[in-house]
C-alpha cells in the first residue's frame, strides 16, 4: 500500500517559504516579463497604501476577528500578488462590490482584477406571460 503524499506548491523551483523570506528584488526576477517591468518601476501610491494596510495588519495580528478572516478592501485591481500577500483576504471592487478573495500561492504573479470579473454572464430566462408586450402572443405550452 504506497501513501500519496501532497503535492508542495513550487513558483519556479522555489517553495512558498523560500519566496517569502527572498527579497521583493528576487521575486520581482522570477515573474513574467509584464508584471517584472511594472514592479521594476515601484509601486503607485495606492499600491503602497494597500501594501502598508496588509503589513501593518499582519504586525498587529489582527488576522481574524470572530472566526471571520479580517478582508482589506481595495479598489486597486492592478495590484501584483506577492509571495507576502499569501493567505490574506482582500475584498476586490468589481464596479458594484468588494468581491472577497483569500489569496493562494498559486495567484503569485497575477493581478487582483483577474479574481474580481466586472461582468456576468446574462441569462435570460424562457419568454412567457407578463415578459414583455410580444409575449402576450407567444402561445402557451
Amino acid at each position: 500500500m504506497t501513501i500519496l503524499a501532497r503535492k508542495i506548491f513550487k513558483y519556479h523551483g522555489y517553495t512558498i517559504e523560500e519566496l517569502k523570506e527572498m527579497s521583493l528584488e528576487d521575486v520581482i526576477k522570477l515573474l513574467p516579463s509584464r508584471q517584472r517591468r511594472s514592479l521594476k518601476r515601484g509601486f503607485l501610491p495606492r499600491q503602497q497604501i494597500v501594501l502598508d494596510k496588509m503589513r501593518k495588519m499582519k504586525k498587529e495580528g489582527k488576522e481574524e476577528k470572530g472566526g471571520r478572516p479580517n478582508v482589506i478592501r481595495t479598489h486597486c485591481r492592478d495590484m501584483i500578488v506577492i509571495p507576502e500577500m499569501v493567505g490574506t483576504t482582500f475584498g476586490i471592487y468589481n464596479g458594484k462590490e468588494f468581491v472577497e478573495v483569500t489569496l493562494t500561492p498559486e495567484m503569485i504573479g497575477c493581478y487582483f482584477g483577474e479574481f474580481a470579473p466586472t461582468r456576468q454572464r446574462v441569462q435570460h430566462g424562457d419568454p412567457g406571460m407578463g415578459a414583455t408586450r410580444s409575449s402576450m402572443f407567444v402561445p402557451l405550452k
